[in-house]
């Protein structure tokens, strides 16, 4: 099992907190409530029930304790502007380069300029 692997899973309980689902593999794993659906769930027994199945993607692996963080809502479609768009919750750096400056990039003058404003402070203290 690896992140982004995509299964369908079946229901074996259902908490507060999330739902329990059994991988192909045998094991369990948990989508935690806010990775189920879009809004707010106020009550998973009334949605979920044990023995359905669920289109799940795996979102983490934790290899020490050997737990599997699974979501449902990343594969969910939103409509924008007519076009279906499906969310994926994949954080990378890919996109460093778009937008605001990295702090790589801004270091420089930051320190540049914070050791301008001690020197001039320093100035006018000798003054």
């Amino acid at each position: 099992m690896k992140i982004g692997d995509r299964f369908k899973g079946e229901i074996t309980g259902v908490q507060d907190y999330g739902v329990f689902v059994r991988m192909p593999d045998g094991k369990q794993g948990l989508i935690h409530i806010s990775e189920l659906t879009q809004g707010y769930v106020n009550d998973l027994s009334a949605y979920y029930k044990v023995g359905e199945e669920l289109d799940v993607v795996v979102l983490d692996v934790d290899e020490y304790n050997h737990q599997v963080s699974l979501s449902s809502r990343a594969l969910m479609y939103v409509e924008k502007n007519g076009k279906p768009l499906r969310f994926k919750h994949f954080w990378t750096n890919y996109k460093k380069h778009i937008g605001f400056k990295t702090i790589e990039q801004s270091k420089e003058a930051w320190i540049n300029s914070a050791i301008s404003m001690i020197e001039a402070k320093n100035e006018k203290k000798v003054k």
